[in-house]
């Protein structure tokens, strides 16, 4: 008797065990694929030179802020379909993802036109005193990349639509397919005809064209609840793109903020000379790995909590929120130790200094403990907060958090306290641990079941 009432209360779950593989497992996939390529393309820049990878660096920390506002735009509209599909209000649900990916158009090619307005200035003033070369290199690779500002922004929207849907095996199969050629292009232009950092920007465009057009034509024929129309001729609804922008602009500007405080985080590494700036750009790119589980399943948080308040079942919010928490620790953990595993192979590959390596070592041992035990708290109950509509909570204390944790007790951990640039990692983590605390007390409070949106 007790077995069937709790297979009957099973089938009422939004969400089954399989359902969250075929969400979770291809945004994983589709994340590791990022970071692989951008991986494979700092390995190619090398091959120009120093200066081309400085200037490449430059302008892809620029260009990864903008991605970050555009993701956020596309997450706002994701979560108000969410919420929607979640009421069984499918026609609503399908003007938010139209006028998501129209208001994402206009927008984008409003960016694109200010970023090459303002290009002299970026590049002689935003990033500081930098060579004429390394500014010719970063011109060059800037004039390219720039353009596929609005394709990429228009892919984010159109995967959106398919996360939301909870298929988000396609956009995997688009970003394997496309970065896949990205990279053979890439080797076939610098290794085959000796081109400069345009062999690695072209490529990027190229890619981004691409995965745009076939996210969008299979967006348009879709056969279920949510399908791209023609958004080209849809009136713009002011009253829809409000209620997106009311997790999208909360959260873009959440990113905004965090690159800004990475900005200045890392001219606090700067003060402590070679080894420092090398230990801690290749400690960032391999802890990125560890915490790859994580960064990939909470974009299909989003999906499954927005759904939940949609349908006003906060039960089953907090029943997903708990196990959701608990794939995020195990999975992070695995990814931790493989990676742990591998680091004896990964510094002889990058030959770094004794000093460096100790530091490295440092990193990547202590961030996979944290990551695995305490990353959750600061991390995943934000995405609970603006699925349900409450966006502004998490990006006041994230930005709070970040810039009087984060920037002012990596300056003095590092300085005042001589830690170095081991500092600012403990300031990261002390950062994680603030936002947590504050995070847990609000949701604990329930405050953010008060902010649903449709």
């Amino acid at each position: 008797m007790e077995s069937d009432v709790v297979a009957t209360q099973q089938k009422t779950y939004f969400f089954s065990n399989r359902d969250l593989a075929k969400l979770f497992i291809p945004l994983i996939i589709e994340q590791g694929l990022e970071y692989l390529v951008g991986l494979i393309a700092s390995i190619l820049v090398s091959r120009v030179g120093e200066a081309a990878v400085s200037g490449v660096s430059l302008v892809e920390f620029l260009m990864a802020l903008f991605i970050s506002i555009f993701a956020a735009f596309a997450t706002g509209g994701g979560i108000v379909a969410g919420q929607y599909l979640g009421d069984r209000d499918s026609k609503n649900a399908n003007k938010a993802v139209n006028q998501l990916v129209k208001f994402t158009l206009y927008f984008s090619l409003m960016i694109t036109i200010l970023i090459f307005a303002i290009k002299p200035f970026i590049l002689s003033h935003l990033f500081g005193t930098i060579t004429p070369e390394v500014h010719s290199q970063a011109d060059r690779y800037f004039n390219i990349v720039a353009l596929s500002t609005p394709f990429i922004a228009l892919y984010n929207s159109g995967a959106a639509i398919f996360r939301t849907l909870n298929k988000s095996r396609l956009p995997m199969n688009i970003m394997l397919v496309m970065n896949g050629l990205n990279i053979l292009m890439g080797i076939s232009l610098i290794y085959g005809l000796g081109w400069g950092v345009e062999g690695v920007a072209v490529p990027i465009l190229l890619s981004r064209v691409g995965a745009m057009v076939l996210v969008l034509w299979f967006a348009h024929h879709l056969t279920s609840e949510l399908t791209l129309g023609n958004f080209w001729r849809e009136k713009v609804d002011w009253k829809m793109i409000k209620k997106v922008l009311s997790i999208g602009l909360p959260f873009g500007f959440e990113n905004g903020m965090f690159f800004l405080g990475r900005l200045i985080v890392l001219s606090v590494v700067s003060l402590f000379g070679t080894a420092a700036i090398a230990a801690n750009s290749v400690g960032g790119t391999i802890i990125m790995f560890q915490g790859l589980p994580g960064i990939s399943i909470v974009l299909g948080l989003a999906v499954i909590i927005s759904k939940c308040v949609g349908a006003g079942d906060y039960v089953q919010a907090e029943y997903y929120k708990r196990k959701v928490s608990r794939i995020i620790h195990i999975t992070n953990a695995c990814f931790s130790a493989a990676v742990i595993a591998l680091m004896p192979l990964l510094m002889k590959l990058y030959d770094l200094s004794a000093q460096a390596t100790h530091y490295v070592w440092i990193i990547v041992l202590v961030h996979g403990i944290l990551v695995s035990l305490f990353w959750n708290s600061g991390y995943v109950l934000p995405v609970v907060f603006r699925s349900a509509g409450d966006a502004n909570f998490p990006m006041v204390i994230s930005i709070s958090s970040m810039l009087l944790v984060r920037v002012v007790c990596a300056y003095f951990f590092s300085v005042n306290l001589g830690m170095g640039m081991l500092g600012t990692w403990v300031a990261m983590f002390l950062d994680w641990f603030v936002k947590g605390i504050i995070y847990e007390i609000r949701y604990h409070k329930g405050t953010w079941k008060n902010y649903k949106l449709v």
